[in-house]
């Protein structure tokens, strides 16, 4: 077990956030210039512009709300201001926000216009950003960290040194009782059969066969005769994976070899089902799927890449963990986990996973990640089908 504690913002709900933000979150592309002037206006605060929002329907405005009240909801947001085009979607994410018991504002700029908005609009957020900087933290168990995990720009160092050290984390984690997640459906085709396995029963691994196939089959009913190009991608097979099955054996070893497969989430979907390990059908784009993890609640993301990845988000601080001596000489300035020993055999995996757990707690404790010292902020919408 790990006995020791980290220092967390403890929310109105109950839930640990290890960040203070305060965001101005657009409903949509149209009220993206204001949320960018409030928070131009109003220092401490932060826009998070996207380009959806209007014309969406069924299954994908049903996931652009989740995504978007769900990114409200994080712990690692103190307060909220929502600004919408019209007024009764905005309501819609306030309300959903507010459930949590923080404070959110929403304000729409039909009738209002631009300036009116905006200048209601800085003087809440201006109150929000000073409510936000008294509050303090205070001692959590580690227990009640909610940590996701993706990788990116994988090659042969991540399936033999960043991921399993992201499942020797995971191993502990799921040992401690923290709520874990991991995704990327189409990554891990050819390697299905052995997350099935994990499944901690019959009725998770039904669900989760079914919400696999179905993406494998939207795939395979859209794709051209060569996807070389996506699935693994050029970079990927200048690394050395030269097929979708090598990638997604390298993939799941982030899950670990002791971590069950407790259930199934929906994008951007929080897990309701208590604590372990969720899987969430996402897509493998790296910033998409950290936008979806983000959404879900987690507030501390593992990030193992073996090329080099530069991915940030704006609320979720994301750890970025390498094996590849190559990545830390050429891209050091992002790497924060450094596990090249591991192929070099001056590292065991047993030593990897607790560097890592000790960045973990250091970014719990308020260290800033690569990612977000280089202002990487990524916010990048999953949209499922064209627009009415």
């Amino acid at each position: 077990m790990l006995d020791q504690t980290i220092l967390g913002y403890r929310r109105e709900n109950g839930r640990v956030g290890v960040r203070n933000h305060v965001i101005i979150l657009p409903l949509d592309d149209l009220s993206n210039a204001a949320s960018e002037a409030v928070a131009n206006n109003i220092k401490g605060c932060m826009a998070l512009p996207h380009p959806y929002g209007r014309l969406q329907f069924g299954k994908d405005l049903e996931l652009h709300f989740r995504t978007l009240i769900g990114t409200g909801r994080n712990p690692n947001v103190a307060a909220v201001i929502v600004i919408g085009i019209e007024p009764n979607w905005t309501r819609k994410v306030v309300d959903g926000i507010a459930e949590t018991g923080k404070p959110v504002a929403g304000f729409h700029i039909e009738q209002n216009g631009d300036i009116n908005t905006i200048a209601a609009a800085s003087r809440k957020a201006k109150e929000f950003v000073q409510w936000a900087s008294e509050l303090q933290k205070e001692p959590c168990p580690i227990s009640e960290l909610w940590v996701s995990t993706k990788c990116g720009e994988s090659d042969t160092t991540s399936g033999l040194g960043a991921n399993p050290c992201v499942g020797a984390a995971f191993d502990r984690l799921y040992e401690n009782g923290n709520t874990l997640v991991f995704g990327e459906t189409s990554e891990l085709t050819g390697g299905e059969h052995l997350v099935r396995d994990r499944c901690v029963n019959e009725q998770v691994a039904k669900h989760f066969m079914e919400t696999w196939s179905a993406y494998n089959d939207f795939i395979n009913e859209n794709k051209t005769n060569d996807l070389s190009d996506s699935q693994p991608t050029k970079g990927n097979i200048e690394g050395g994976l030269t097929t979708i099955e090598e990638k997604a054996l390298g993939n799941i070893q982030k899950i670990g070899k002791k971590c069950k497969v407790d259930g199934v989430l929906e994008p951007a979907e929080e897990p309701t089902g208590g604590k372990g390990l969720y899987f969430m059908d996402s897509s493998s784009a790296a910033a998409e799927m950290v936008t979806l993890c983000a959404a879900a609640g987690y507030v501390v993301h593992f990030f193992p890449t073996g090329q080099g990845n530069v991915i940030g988000n704006p609320i979720l601080p994301v750890i970025k963990i390498t094996a590849n001596p190559r990545t830390v000489r050429t891209m050091g300035e992002h790497v924060d986990v450094d596990v090249s020993g591991i192929l070099q055999k001056e590292m065991n995996m047993e030593d990897a996973g607790q560097k890592l757990l000790e960045c973990m707690i250091s970014t719990a404790n308020g260290r800033m990640t690569a990612a977000e010292a280089l202002g990487h902020r990524e916010f990048v919408l999953t949209r499922l089908y064209r627009s009415a």
